[in-house]
């Protein structure tokens, strides 16, 4: 089945936690138009279910649906996609496991990794542009690879990673920058779902960009939801 991704920016990376699917829920009625479920080191029955739970609910809310490293765990939650990390399953490998009708993901933190990006990986991240918890050990990439990203020939979708939030987005944006992957600025929101209508606010002043949707607008064969983002 044929899906686009469109034009969808606000791309949510989220752990497991007690109140996954009311904190996920209240994301998406905010303006989370992807999520990923991250749980690095969880039991492989825990994340299981917490992915079956997500399928879910994001089928019904025609959010796609990601799950970080684990082909297998994607498959047997019906979920949308895969992404993996450099050090992670090839992506030829995982598109081979998954097939030709799940989203592929692959991050890159150096234009050399970004040149090297798999054809066969439908979108890439870009970061993390300021160091973050969740890459720890990792330095940041800083904007310059943002403007790298945005200046190359590539059709692909972008996402931007590392410390993203609303006050950051016009810089990054100046950047280049169209689409964000967003943690902490989400998860330790006292109210997720005003903290997404803030940044998918921020975003939406960026479409009055006369560059909005170029380069990076490309649409895909392999997102099996709806590509209508909730609001």
């Amino acid at each position: 089945m044929t899906r686009s991704l469109g034009d969808r920016c606000l791309y949510l990376c989220v752990p497991l936690r007690r109140d996954l699917l009311a904190f996920v829920d209240a994301t998406v009625r905010g303006g989370v138009d992807i999520v990923q479920l991250r749980a690095k080191d969880a039991p492989d029955g825990l994340v299981l279910r917490a992915a079956r739970d997500l399928a879910r609910l994001l089928a019904r809310r025609g959010v796609p649906f990601i799950v970080n490293d684990r082909p297998d765990i994607a498959l047997a939650s019906d979920a949308d996609g895969v992404h993996v990390g450099q050090d992670d399953l090839d992506v030829g490998t995982v598109r081979s496991l998954v097939g030709p009708d799940r989203i592929v993901g692959l991050s890159t933190h150096a234009p050399a990794e970004f040149n090297a990006a798999s054809p066969l990986a439908d979108y890439l991240s870009v970061g993390p542009v300021e160091p973050t918890p969740t890459k720890p050990g990792r330095p940041g990439t800083g904007r310059s690879y943002v403007a790298f990203a945005h200046r190359a020939a590539e059709a692909r979708p972008r996402f931007i990673t590392g410390n993203v939030t609303a006050q950051a987005i016009p810089a990054l944006v100046a950047a280049g920058a169209r689409r964000f992957v967003v943690v902490r600025a989400l998860t330790e929101a006292p109210d997720p779902r005003q903290a997404a209508h803030d940044l998918r606010a921020a975003i939406e002043l960026a479409r009055e960009q006369p560059s909005w949707g170029t380069p990076g607008a490309a649409t895909l064969t392999h997102n099996r939801r709806s590509s209508t983002p909730v609001l």
